[in-house]
């Protein structure tokens, strides 16, 4: 099986498909003949559906808001409606919105993390599942995070901690209606400045420290003392998509240069 077969024909919904690993994901896909729903609230991703196109996909659109089930349902619909089934979920939405020591946080900014970064997976699980469990088969890839060990985003942390446990309990719960479900734990990531930022107010000197506290302790913590690339983490969420996984479920794997999270 050449890589341009794996994904002929399978219907693949990408969420956050706009920016960094999401669009990643969704332009590899359709390099190899994958049918793609593209999810994101942003009007970028319209941009990622026409190169897409112009790699040969045929695809849909889907401007939702993943933090709601109403969002998530609604995506859900589209998707069958457009192409009869769904082969493949990558859930992608999430990402740190502050850097700082826990106590700094303020409440609404925890509960805010926790909606990014653990709700869009949640609710995408809960709504694919019906048409997976029809099918009797479906492969459901959740992109988690090595910071479930690492410091200033600690609701950052306890929503990818949620997401490595519902991948596993929702392996379990459902390998008899042949649906598989892994993660992958992404480690730090080069990546192009964001177009919509998730904080879209500048950073202070303090501010800035902390970040930059991260992106120390991310280097140190991995054997390989680097950040990793776009290309380095779409090529494990594909591969755990792919019937070259057919024997993995349940399962969270690190790519983060040797750091295990």
């Amino acid at each position: 099986m050449t890589n341009r077969e794996r994904f002929r024909e399978k219907v693949i919904v990408v969420t956050g498909a706009a920016q960094g690993i999401g669009r990643g994901v969704a332009l590899a896909a359709a390099r190899e003949g994958a049918r793609l729903v593209l999810a994101d609230r942003a009007a970028l991703v319209e941009e990622v559906a026409a190169h897409a196109r112009a790699l040969g996909a045929l695809l849909a659109v889907a401007r939702v808001d993943l933090e709601t089930y109403a969002g998530a349902r609604q995506l859900m619909q589209l998707a069958l409606g457009e192409f009869g089934r769904i082969d493949i979920l990558v859930n992608n939405v999430g990402g740190t919105i502050w850097a700082k020591p826990y106590q700094e946080y303020e409440e609404e900014q925890i509960e805010a993390e926790i909606r990014r970064s653990l709700f869009p997976t949640l609710w995408c699980c809960r709504a694919v599942l019906p048409a997976m469990i029809e099918q009797g088969r479906g492969a459901i890839v959740n992109v988690s995070s090595i910071a479930t060990r690492g410091i200033y985003r600690i609701p950052y942390s306890a929503a990818k901690g949620g997401v490595n446990a519902l991948t596993a309990s929702l392996a379990l719960e459902h390998a008899a209606h042949g649906i598989r479900v892994n993660a992958v734990a992404t480690g730090g990531t080069e990546a192009p400045p964001r177009v919509i930022p998730r904080n879209p107010t500048p950073l202070n000197e303090q501010e800035q420290g902390w970040y930059q506290g991260i992106v120390d302790q991310t280097i140190a913590s991995s054997p390989m003392g680097r950040y990793g690339s776009i290309d380095e983490q779409v090529g494990a969420i594909l591969f755990l998509a792919s019937d070259e996984a057919s024997y993995i479920t349940g399962s969270v794997l690190p790519v983060g240069g040797g750091d295990q999270g």
